[in-house]
């Protein structure tokens, strides 16, 4: 997105808004355009789709008056807080139809446009739920399962906990891009439009970019019905404030270990959840714990998983040997939480994480590379342990490559050739896509790519070329504004060019 000079700091969230999101994973938003707006939106939407079926990536061009929405200060303050300033706008969106008299969905997580990725725990890729009419629970509005954005299964049944995201026309909710959600049942005989639009941050974090009045980690009533994940949050908070991963604020003094390492095996699994993030809390002084944390890594429920990992990551370089250990380990589930932890660590497991790289298992190689990815600027040291695996031949860890070069943002431009070479011949299309993405998120260091993202205009892949328009437009040089604008002129298309009117 375009930085806008008109944005006033009283547009971006609150410590107590930002604090909602990164614990519930959700903000609903009104944006401030009069209801005659949204019904135009709702008219244009309705007849378009009766006549061309669903509009899918095209609904933006097909109903430019949705580009005021995303423009609308409140809701560019809201995303500029949770993803930064340079937040771009992916070219996959979805003006989603809940039909009259419909049953509804199951709960789910979205794919990643069919790819396979590990999902983020920090607030990397965030989704826009928009709806254009008025949607009370009876027209079936999204429902969402709140704090649920870190979790990979379903821990409640029959749908206890969801909440409805129901509002006017207009309302528009912000939702971590992997919170569990569904469309629910529609009881009225009028179709349900909800436009669903996805955003990627496109630098690190340096420091706060809401309206922060204190930057330190605190909460307030949280809700005793749910599991907690006070180590998790903080994490969170720490990496979206511009702090490097292993930074975390200063561990409550004290506290009764023992006590805490015994709750680790009690048989109510709320009670060994609540144990884990209270050892998460005390941080290195309860490295005494880290055996026991490890084995919960693989706890049959996941909240205690969670809170196993970032305990271990506030515990910081003492659990780092283990921690590479159980990377190794033939649990896929714990190996993952394992990979969650280091990257909490930050720069102590840098160097065990680029020793792994060499590792003959493909899963050990995966969740190293993920790691370091997710530590950013504190990785930099991999650069060229990480250059030297871009030939690997495990299509995961090469995506996990270039997405660490994204990570790391202008500091990687040593990586930009490489990223070259992959975005040209690589033969997955996710590490074409990620490879992309990554010259984008290095920005002008990556001019010289900018030969090859001239011709990866031709991919098979529409993400691909998606990012190369991202990266030409982010190295802004005159060559790369010649390559964007010769593609643009050949590829454009007329939005009100339909069979009625051809000309």
């Amino acid at each position: 997105m375009q930085t806008n000079p008109q944005l006033k700091e009283s547009h971006k969230l609150t410590d107590a808004q930002m604090r909602e999101f990164i614990v519930n994973g959700h903000l609903t938003i009104k944006a401030d355009l009069p209801r005659s707006f949204h019904e135009t939106i709702y008219r244009k939407t309705q007849e378009y789709t009766a006549k061309e079926g669903n509009l899918g990536n095209n609904i933006l061009p097909r109903v430019p008056e949705l580009q005021a929405v995303f423009e609308e200060p409140a809701v560019r303050g809201a995303f500029t807080s949770i993803l930064g300033e340079n937040y771009a706008m992916h070219s996959h969106r979805h003006p989603h139809q809940n039909r009259p008299h419909s049953d509804g969905q199951g709960f789910h997580k979205d794919s990643y446009w069919g790819y396979q990725k590990v999902r983020h725990h920090c607030p990397r890729w965030a989704m826009a739920f928009y709806y254009p009419q008025d949607s009370p629970l009876k027209i079936g509005p999204s429902a969402v399962l709140p704090g649920t954005q870190y979790y990979d299964t379903r821990i409640t049944k029959d749908n206890d906990g969801e909440l409805a995201l129901s509002g006017e026309a207009g309302t528009l909710t912000i939702i971590h891009f992997d919170l569990w959600h569904r469309a629910m049942a529609n009881q009225t005989d009028k179709t349900r439009y909800m436009m669903k639009f996805q955003f990627v941050r496109m630098d690190a974090p340096q420091g706060p970019e809401w309206n922060v009045t204190d930057p330190h980690w605190k909460l307030k009533d949280a809700d005793p019905a749910t599991p907690v994940h006070q180590g998790t949050w903080r994490h969170v908070w720490n990496w979206v404030a511009g702090g490097s991963n292993g930074s975390a604020a200063q561990p409550v003094s004290n506290g009764n270990l023992s006590k805490h390492i015994t709750s680790l095996s009690d048989d109510d699994a709320a009670v060994r959840s609540r144990a884990a993030d209270d050892l998460g809390m005390l941080g290195e002084s309860s490295a005494e714990a880290i055996p026991h944390l490890i084995q919960a890594l693989c706890d049959v429920y996941e909240p205690v998983r969670l809170n196993a990992a970032y305990a271990l990551g506030s515990i910081g370089a003492p659990a780092v040997p283990q921690l590479i250990e159980t990377l190794s380990v033939e649990d896929q589930i714990m190996r993952r939480m394992a990979a969650y932890a280091l990257a909490a660590v930050g720069e102590p497991a840098v160097s065990a994480l680029i020793e792994a790289l060499q590792h003959t298992e493909d899963v050990v190689r995966l969740e190293a590379t993920y790691a370091l990815a997710q530590i950013g600027n504190s990785a930099e040291s991999a650069i060229p342990a990480l250059m030297e695996r871009t030939k690997d031949e495990c299509d995961e860890v090469r995506r996990y490559l270039a997405e660490a070069f994204g990570g790391l943002g202008p500091i990687a431009a040593p990586a930009v050739p490489v990223l070259a070479d992959m975005l040209a011949s690589d033969p997955d299309g996710q590490a074409r896509f990620e490879a992309a993405l990554a010259l984008a998120q290095i920005g002008p260091a990556s001019s010289d790519a900018i030969p090859v993202l001239a011709t990866a205009f031709s991919d098979e892949n529409r993400y691909v070329r998606d990012n190369v328009v991202l990266a030409l437009k982010r190295i802004d040089t005159p060559e790369a504004e010649s390559a964007l604008f010769d593609y643009l002129l050949m590829a454009r298309w007329c939005p009100i060019t339909n069979r009625e009117s051809t000309f």
